[in-house]
């Protein structure tokens, strides 16, 4: 699931601004402590127009 993940973000990232102005992507990473130990989560958007496309890992 991470591969895929990886590779779509790759994709998204690699196709920036391939048909005009680049898209810039935006990028938010979470590290939280608690009892469980140390936790991160990141998650990638890209905005155009009206159009959002997410992924979050």
């Amino acid at each position: 699931m991470k591969t895929a993940a990886l590779i779509t973000g790759l994709v998204v990232l690699a196709a920036c601004g391939a048909d005009g102005p680049p898209i810039t992507p935006s990028v938010n990473t979470t590290v939280s402590v608690g009892s469980a130990g140390v936790q991160t989560s990141t998650g990638v958007t890209v905005r155009s127009g009206p159009v959002t496309v997410g992924a979050s890992f």
